[in-house]
């Protein structure tokens, strides 16, 4: 009996699956680079991007997730690790999304300048209660202290004797002359930080500093606005000399809260949750209700009107249809 010749069957592509960080973001394309070193260029299979995900983008810089290998040498993204933290902002001109800055942080550090350009303490503030929203550490640096004048210095003084009573850890310094950046360096050391600010408060000189040979481009402040120019337009993890990761974001303009229930702003803010303890009303929002202890706190200057002012910005993003820049 003869043997009928076996038919070859075609040869079927395996993909294969692999974990690895996200460390860029350049639109629709994500860098990750997986466990063996290589960095492989991914992006997001259409359906996962619909899943139960309200953010502009559904995977950001310090996700760790697990990718689909095609032919091409690129990948799909398949799923993303759950976070142990993020920094996340209203999306600028979509109400009901958001943008995350990026996940699975050690720390934020908030670049900030009293002058070339003004950091505005409602921006500062909002930073700093979507930092405590998330359980991410922050620490304020001011920067350009070279180019201020002496009522500029006595404001920042300020700034800072009022940040650090509250608890949070505040430094000097000018990315220009150096100083002040071995301490920073140090503070960085093995972490994994978020830098954010405004856009001209000097992100990208400080990253040059630190990294030698990285060559991010740096701007200029516009006179006529006293604002920054945007001079980084991807967010992108860059590994520090001594260890460690930075990760450079866009300079962002305004800094809207979302996710935040009306009874949970006050949470955010140390010192206003330390006296909300004694309000005579379990639901008090610190506005006009007797028996404010919150109030009564504020008349005694032992909360700062600005931080207030800041508490009842965020209150009022609850009713407002559209986030204002300017914050």
């Amino acid at each position: 009996m003869r043997c009928s010749p076996s038919i070859p069957r075609p040869c079927l592509y395996q993909a294969s699956m692999v974990k690895g960080l996200v460390i860029k973001n350049t639109g629709s394309w994500y860098t990750v680079r997986v466990d063996d070193g290589r960095e492989i260029e991914s992006k997001i299979k259409g359906n996962f991007r619909l899943k139960n995900i309200r953010t502009t983008n559904p995977v950001a810089v310090g996700d760790r997730v697990t990718i689909e290998l095609n032919r091409e040498g690129t990948a799909f993204i398949t799923a993303i690790e759950e976070r142990k933290n993020y920094i996340i902002r209203r999306a600028s001109n979509l109400s009901k999304q958001a943008h995350i800055l990026a996940a699975n942080l050690d720390q934020a550090l908030l670049i900030v300048t009293v002058n070339y350009p003004i950091t505005t303490t409602v921006f500062i503030d909002r930073f700093l209660a979507t930092a405590e929203a998330y359980r991410v550490p922050v620490k304020l640096v001011f920067n350009k202290i070279d180019c201020y004048n002496d009522e500029d210095r006595e404001y920042l003084d300020g700034l800072i004797h009022l940040y650090t009573s509250i608890g949070y850890p505040c430094s000097k310094l000018c990315a220009k002359t150096e100083e002040g950046l071995d301490a920073l360096r140090a503070d960085l050391k093995d972490r994994i930080t978020l830098l954010s600010g405004h856009s001209g408060v000097g992100k990208s000189t400080i990253i040059n500093k630190l990294v030698p040979g990285v060559g991010l481009r740096t701007g200029q402040i516009s006179d006529y606005h006293n604002m920054g120019m945007h001079t980084t337009t991807f967010s992108e993890m860059i590994p520090l000399p001594d260890g460690g990761y930075l990760i450079d974001t866009p300079g962002i303009k305004g800094f809207g809260t979302i996710e935040m229930a009306d009874a949970e702003i006050s949470h955010y803010f140390p010192e206003i949750f330390k006296y909300a303890a004694d309000c005579r009303f379990g639901n008090c929002t610190h506005r006009h209700e007797p028996g404010c202890a919150v109030l009564k706190a504020l008349e005694e200057h032992w909360i700062s009107e600005s931080r207030y002012r800041s508490y009842l910005s965020i209150l009022d993003d609850r009713t407002e249809s559209k986030y204002r820049e300017e914050f």
